[in-house]
């Protein structure tokens, strides 16, 4: 593949993300060469506003990548090499009840936490074996390097129902607190290696090196967290960040106290702090309000007025420069570079005493044949205790969407922590049934 063109398609071609992810792989052409550049999404109408506008954009950056946007399954996923999978079953109109619904019961509102995300990968599910089974139809030897959310409950469903598929699971979370990591010590991400173990938006780091010298940073990092959380400056100056990520990065010097051997991630705080994060919550403006009064508006403004302007030039999209780990991802099994990333996969003793059949967070080697998780060896019974509470219910909610199973959609929002009673865990459920009709299966 050393001279190979790749030709990539975007599974969620009408996403806010979308511009920042192809402007992100232009500018990593010389790492990453593609020949076609595709985007799919089952909304044509909003895919095709970025599609026209990215048009443009690749006419004007990369002419000799072709380009098309579809809303067919056959023409989308033919010839390609990749698939890049983020996609949002029922958009923002839908994360929003994911959010607002639990708020009415007093418990956290949040699209991968809880029952916002548990109703959210009910949905999703079903989404991403579609997908699925589009690729290994058109294009049976192409990879799918997913980060669709909730990633742990779609990685739970692949394994169970797609077990050969070629899906790679990954998160950027990890991602973006390596970054913050990186300014607290004042190197850069690609310099630093990490340990760490949990599930998805669920975990923790257990040492922070430099790659090269092995120098270990996690002591130094613990002592800035302890005062600061992950929030730094470099990151309010430049990232423009909303208030409610400020906070969740700030909240990450409270986790760090509960359990001060490791660095947490920051989802951490929905487990451990519910009622402050209820108390916080404004109910009627939620992060799905924040996201299309931000984000959306302004992608699609700029979307706009590229087409209206006829050209990209100091358009608006922005480099999502985060985001080159979808590269990277991509790069190590095109070109088997042995990449050490952070991938969601089947346990298998890679943390010794934790179930084999968990799909967990670790570090793995990326090669042309996959991941090959790395051993972490055992976890305190702390982490061990509340990460099995955590996993079981991530299963429970597939085995109630193959099964069809009321009981167990109840029981998994029971032994959410987040929930605090099997009574809130049915008013829940019976209202989250009602508002994701025709998403979820008919449960009984």
């Amino acid at each position: 593949m050393k001279d190979k063109q790749f030709s990539v398609l975007i599974a969620g071609g009408g996403s806010t993300f979308t511009p920042g992810i192809v402007m992100m792989m232009l500018e990593n052409s010389d790492r990453f060469p593609m020949r076609e550049l595709k985007l799919y999404d089952n909304d044509g109408d909003r895919q095709a506003v970025l599609g026209e506008a990215l048009e443009i954009l690749l006419k004007e950056q990369a002419p000799n990548v072709k380009f098309s946007y579809t809303t067919d399954p056959e023409e989308a996923f033919t010839d390609v090499d990749f698939v890049m999978a983020h996609i949002r079953v029922g958009k923002y109109e839908m994360r929003e009840k994911d959010e607002k619904i639990p708020l009415k019961y007093g418990v956290v509102g949040q699209e991968t936490c809880g029952p916002g995300g548990i109703a959210y990968g009910m949905r999703s599910i079903t989404g991403m074996l579609e997908i699925i089974d589009y690729m290994e139809q058109y294009s049976p030897d192409a990879w799918m390097l997913n980060y669709s959310n909730p990633a742990a409950i779609v990685a739970e469903a692949t394994r169970v129902l797609r077990p050969d598929s070629k899906v790679l699971n990954i998160c950027d979370m990890p991602v973006g607190t390596l970054r913050r990591m990186s300014q607290i010590v004042g190197t850069t991400p690609d310099k630093l290696e990490v340990s760490y173990f949990g599930l998805n938006h669920f975990g923790w780091w257990t040492n922070v090196k430099d790659k090269e010298t092995g120098y270990d940073y996690t002591d130094e990092i613990k002592e800035y967290v302890a005062e600061n959380g992950y929030l730094t400056q470099v990151e309010v100056d430049t990232q423009h960040m909303d208030e409610s990520w400020q906070a969740t990065h700030k909240k990450a010097k409270d986790l760090l106290a509960i359990e001060p051997r490791f660095l947490p991630n920051t989802y951490l705080k929905y487990y451990f702090y519910p009622d402050y994060e209820v108390a916080s919550s404004n109910p009627d403006f939620t992060r799905a309000n924040e996201v299309m009064d931000g984000r959306e508006k302004q992608v699609f403004t700029a979307a706009r007025n590229i087409i209206k302007n006829g050209t990209a030039k100091d358009g608006g999209f922005h480099i999502d420069s985060h985001a080159s780990f979808i590269v990277d991802l991509a790069r190590a099994i095109a070109f088997n570079t042995k990449e050490r990333m952070l991938l969601i996969v089947e346990n298998n003793g890679a943390i010794a005493n934790f179930d084999d059949d968990a799909m967990v967070e670790v570090p793995c080697i990326v090669g042309s044949d996959g991941p090959e998780p790395l051993a972490q060896g055992k976890i305190p019974n702390f982490n061990r205790a509340l990460m099995l509470q955590q996993v079981t219910a991530e299963k429970l909610v597939v085995e109630a969407y193959v099964e069809g199973s009321y009981q167990k959609l109840w029981q998994a929002l029971s032994l959410s922590k987040i929930v605090p009673s099997a009574e809130v865990a049915k008013q829940l459920l019976d209202d989250l049934i009602e508002a994701n009709k025709g998403y979820w299966p008919e449960l009984t």
